[in-house]
This record gives C-alpha cells, structure tokens and sequence, in this order.
C-alpha cells in the first residue's frame, strides 16, 4: 500500500518507521499508551491506531480496534483512563466515548474491508448512542459524567464538540455503508447549528476557550468551521500561537511547542485547501524527531530542553496523519478534510 511522506521533508521509509515505532508501544493486550508504561485513553489509542493504518501495520491496527470492542462497557462508554490494563479513572468522556467512529472509518477507507466494518459496528452505535446522552438542548454535548451515578457535567467544550462533530458524520459514513438505519442526524445537525451560533455571536454556546491551542483550531479540523470563516479563525490567532520553525504552542502563555498540536494544525489548514503552510508546519517539528522514527513529545524553546520527556505514541500518530493528509497517499487521507463535505450533504436532510 502507499505510504505518507512529505516532499523535502519525510520520505516514505521514514514515516513507515514512525508507524514502527508506534508498532513497538502496543501493549500485548491491543492497548497504544501515551508512552511505555504510561496511560491509556480511549481518544489517544484511536489516533495512534489511525498513524499505524495508514503506515500499513493492519494486523496491529486492527488489534487496537478489537481491544476498544473488548473493554466496551455494556453502556456503550469506555473508562477515561487504563494504566498497565488497570482502570484508573472510571469516568465517561463524551469525546472520548465518540472517537472510535472516526477511527473505524478511517481504518475501512484504507483498508476496504467490510467484514472489519461489521465486526465493529456494534461498538460504534452503543458508543455514540452513548454520546448522544450527553446533548443538550442547544445541540452541544456535556464533555463529560461520574461512571456511577451518570451525573453529567453541564459544560460544553469546543475542542471536544468539534472532534464529536467528526465523529458523529463518520457514524453517519458507517450506518450508510452497512445499511444500518441513520438515527444520528438530528445529533450532528443540531451540533453543526451549535457552531454556527458559536461563530456568529462569539462565545455564546461553548465554554470559553482556554489558552489551549486546541480550542481554536479544533472548530476548523473537525469539520464543523471552514470555508471563508474557519480562515478567519486560523487567521485571527496564527501570530499567537505559531512560533516560526519551530511549530505550534500547546498554550498561548508558554514558551512550549508540542508535535501533535503543530501536526494537527497542520490538517487544519490543509483542511482549508493551505497545503504549502500545512508541510511547513510539519517541517518545524522534525526537531523532535529520534532517529528511530518517534517523537518527543514537545519543547520548551526558551531553555530547549524536551518536555515532558517522553517519546509519545500520539505525538507520532499526528506525525503521520498530518502527512498522509498533506501527500494523500492513502485512502484515508480525507477523513478530516471530507468532514466539509457531509455536512453540506446533511443540510438536505434539516
């Protein structure tokens, strides 16, 4: 199969070693931790799993997917968080619960296996049955619930809502192509209308955003802001948050630049059609690449010194989905960009 790569930037074997070394920190069970030995969450395991698709590690892949279906609680969630197969936080995250959507979908355009879509079909509907609990009346969902009593959480994150966005159009993806009824299109509509507000009167739906660069790129990659808007948006805070050559802030107040956030900023501007700036963001962090193909996860550019120490599974993952969307190499290199488009598709149905 085709392999990512990034002209003058990353060949082919070099992003095939960063789906190796994310091979190597698969836990026996299935389970992609932050790191060896580190934590695992439902939403950084599907990134992860995605990188290793698109690098053509199937079998590990698939290994991923079929550990999300093991430990799938009977109402549809996953925990937030395991370490070494033990539960450490039993809470339930909209997003996270949400996020297999997407990674199933991705796995089945690379891969165009029907059987693999079928196997985890179930999975995919209880979760995001799951995460339709969470809606609120304004079509955004509650980030997040105690596992024991379902007491939910009333706010409402943006980075969050915007990757459910991606989720719930990629279940919709799903149920279409197994003929499965389509029950989720109020969901999206309703949060798509969400966005909408969101954007036309600043600030009147979602929590506000954080100093996190997460919450304002999020709206654009998810697929819920483009066109002449999500420009704007990316437009408005670029200066703040992107350091030239040396990648995108995690948090506007911290001399720290982090791999994944600088990756998946980078599919947000490609998203928008920004190829040229996409690879040049994706350039600005080979600084934190080993030569065995992982990552550090970020640096702290005004004493340079990595932090946190640690070569993070998701921080390669976002290393080769951002080039698998810049190269589009594989058939999965659209999962973000074609967001945009199912929306238009969905505004038939209001």
């Amino acid at each position: 199969m085709p392999i990512p790569s990034v002209s003058g930037v990353l060949s082919t074997e070099q992003v095939r070693a960063t789906g190796a070394s994310i091979a190597a920190m698969q836990e026996p069970a299935g389970a992609l931790p932050w790191f060896p030995g580190g934590k695992t969450d439902p939403w950084d395991h599907v990134e992860s799993a995605m990188a290793l698709s698109a690098t053509g590690f199937r079998r590990e892949a698939e290994a991923a997917y079929d550990w999300l279906r093991r430990t799938q609680r009977p109402d549809g969630s996953w925990p937030i968080e395991w370490r070494a197969g033990r539960v450490v936080d039993p809470g339930v995250d909209s997003n996270f619960c949400a996020y297999i959507a997407v990674g199933v979908w991705h796995h089945f355009l690379i891969v165009d296996d029907t059987d693999f879509l079928v196997r985890m079909w179930p999975a995919v509907r209880d979760a995001i049955e799951r995460v339709l609990v969470f809606a609120r009346s304004d079509g955004a969902f509650r980030w997040a619930a105690d596992h024991e009593t379902g007491a939910m959480f009333a706010n409402a994150l943006i980075t969050g809502n915007s990757s459910i966005y991606t989720a719930l159009q990629c279940g919709i993806r799903i149920a279409e192509a197994l003929d499965e009824p389509v029950t989720w299109r109020d969901g999206a509509d309703g949060l798509a209308d969400a966005f909408d507000a969101e954007m036309a009167q600043r600030g009147s739906v979602f929590d506000p955003p954080s100093v996190h660069s997460m919450d304002w790129y999020y709206p654009v990659l998810g697929g819920a802001v483009r066109g002449a808007t999500g420009r704007e948006l990316i437009a408005a805070h670029w200066d703040e948050f992107v350091v030239d050559g040396l990648g995108a802030r995690c948090v506007v107040d911290h001399p720290w630049v982090t791999g994944a956030e600088t990756c998946e900023l980078a599919m947000a501007v490609e998203a928008l059609g920004d190829v040229d700036r996409a690879a040049v963001l994706v350039e600005s962090i080979q600084h934190l690449r080993e030569d065995d193909g992982s990552y550090w996860t970020g640096l702290v550019f005004s004493d340079g010194k990595r932090w946190p120490v640690e070569l993070s599974c998701w921080t390669a993952g976002a290393v080769v989905l951002a080039a698998d969307a810049i190269s589009r190499a594989t058939p999965g290199s659209g999962i973000f960009r074609d967001i945009e488009q199912t929306r238009i598709a969905s505004a038939v149905h209001r």
